[in-house]
């Protein structure tokens, strides 16, 4: 039964389920959020190996549940082919697989601040197409999950498999905290789960084609997003 804005559990209280959830599996994690918050739970989806990953547990789980993206406008071809393929292999009905788009179109934007502001003013550009987008869909939902790991960047090495996101004023699920990036590709071999074909092109994490560039075997695996530039999160994370 889902959670009422009423009865939303503290700060405190969510801490404690963090750690009492740490040590199970993602899908026990998303059992217990499906079974808590579903309807009012959704999937942040930007069709990376993790949220593939969760797609697939979740839909498992609960057949109905869903997914959004944001569509930038600047994805790649082969971001739109997996959101294919994922509408295909799971039969996704349209409101299962949410398109969220910008308020300006790109002709829009760089009539008002200016052509090719990623390179400019890269946290306004990613506020305009990602954050105030992810904010206007958060708004319908009382809990959301993310596929974001511990290992992944500095910035997530203290994430909770659950927490209040004082950003978006929600409950936030981390179901694959305690994975490494070898737990997910192990899942997705194994479940023939749909990804994104860049990733065998050194390209392990994937935004915005603007923002976006192949790693060299060793570098960091975030360090292909906003290249040499001292930015490493879209601010949706934050």
């Amino acid at each position: 039964m889902s959670e009422s804005l009423e009865t939303q559990p503290s700060i405190e209280e969510l801490q404690e389920l963090s750690q009492r959830l740490e040590g199970q599996t993602p899908q026990e994690v998303l059992s217990y959020a499906l079974d808590h918050y579903f309807p009012s739970i959704v999937l942040a989806c930007s069709f990376g190996p993790e949220d593939v990953v969760l797609w697939d547990m979740m839909y498992r789980i609960n057949p109905k549940a869903s997914l959004f993206y944001l569509d930038t406008d600047f994805l790649f071809q082969e971001t739109h082919d997996v959101r294919e393929r994922m509408a295909a292999k799971y039969h996704l009905a349209p409101e299962q697989l949410i398109e969220v788009k910008p308020e300006l179109t790109p002709e829009q934007q760089a009539e008002r601040f200016g052509d090719r502001l990623w390179l400019r003013q890269p946290d306004q550009c990613c506020q305009l197409r990602k954050v105030e987008p992810l904010t206007r869909v958060l708004k319908n939902y009382t809990a959301w999950v993310t596929g974001i790991r511990r290992d992944q960047a500095p910035t997530r090495a203290n994430a909770g498999l659950v927490e209040w996101d004082r950003k978006f004023e929600l409950v936030k699920f981390n179901p694959l905290a305690a994975w490494t990036n070898d737990d997910v590709w192990a899942y997705i071999k194994t479940y023939d789960v749909p990804y994104n074909v860049l990733h065998d092109q050194h390209y392990p994490s994937i935004g915005c084609t603007h923002c976006t560039a192949p790693v060299r075997p060793g570098e960091d695996p975030r360090s292909g997003r906003w290249k040499n530039s001292e930015k490493t999160e879209c601010g949706l994370h934050k």
